[in-house]
């Protein structure tokens, strides 16, 4: 497997240059630092490689790598020499998400999706090799599969997990998928890699996904991806529809796409507004007291 950086880690990885070089910013600052550019990369990262990379001592790469991996904030990969983001740090940002200060917001847009389509829906988001439920409606309708926040699905038998693997590089993918077995939760569940890789591929195409009945026996699931300001196009959220095969069978759930992306658009203008900076911009110039 390469573990060479791209062009685009080269660019990250000098941005780690200059943020942990000593200039008044505190010992965490610059641990954070790491983490925040590991955290962005889909490959995995040695020390030799940062060195080379940062012309940073190997000794104090060295020490901050031990720090954050003594801190289950990192771990190493089966080679030893390679290092990848830690169970703590997933649970922290999955935490993070579950309980943003926004929550209540992305719950007023999922509650007006389900009153508009009448179909349970959910707010999700990749956890390892599986789709956490951030936030979920329920339909009034009496025959419903009653999921709660928090739940985790296989991702290759998800609908939103299918947006999320198909928006990987390669190599991560191909690394993920080695880590986690393609487990059979139904008879049409994709459990060949070659098969799998063709349904990402038509779901890079297409915009959206579909779970025809893999997860759960008569539960079909559309989902979309949330719309996201970051430069490289990769959502971390998904909005998905769930119903009963027997009430909604697929072509009336891709019927429901429409309502479902103006849902995600709307969630990503707030996640948009959420990375804005808060307060007042400081004027170049006043035109009172000006010298």
């Amino acid at each position: 497997m390469d573990f060479s950086l791209s062009s685009v880690g080269m660019k990250l990885v000098k941005a780690l240059a200059d943020a942990v070089q000593p200039a008044g910013d505190s010992p965490t600052l610059r641990l954070f630092s790491l983490l925040e550019v590991i955290a962005a990369q889909d490959r995995l990262f040695s020390l030799q490689s940062l060195v080379e990379a940062t012309g940073l001592p190997k000794p104090t790469l060295h020490r901050m790598l031990q720090q954050l991996e003594g801190a289950a904030l990192l771990q190493r990969e089966g080679d030893g020499r390679h290092y990848s983001t830690g169970v703590r740090l997933r649970r922290l940002a999955e935490t993070l998400l579950l309980n943003n200060t926004f929550h209540g917001a992305r719950h007023r847009v999922l509650r007006a999706l389900v009153d508009e389509i009448g179909e349970s829906c959910n707010i999700t988001a990749l956890a390892g090799g599986e789709v956490v439920y951030l936030d979920r409606v329920e339909t009034a309708a009496p025959l419903r599969f009653t999921l709660q926040p928090g739940s985790r699905v296989p991702a290759h038998v998800s609908a939103s997990g299918k947006i999320f693997l198909s928006q990987m590089a390669p190599a991560q993918r191909t690394r993920l998928l080695a880590e986690v077995p393609l487990e059979r939760c139904t008879e049409k569940s994709l459990t060949a890699l070659g098969a799998l890789e063709a349904e990402l591929k038509a779901v890079r195409k297409a915009g959206y996904a579909t779970d025809r009945e893999e997860f759960l026996p008569g539960l079909v699931c559309v989902a979309v991806p949330v719309p996201t300001p970051e430069k490289s196009g990769r959502s971390s959220l998904c909005v998905a529809l769930q119903a009963p095969v027997m009430r909604v069978p697929l072509d009336k759930a891709l019927g429901l796409l429409p309502a479902l992306r103006r849902a995600a658009d709307a969630l990503g203008r707030l996640e948009a507004n959420a990375q804005e900076p808060v307060g007042p911009t400081p004027s170049k110039t006043t035109k009172r007291g000006a010298r």
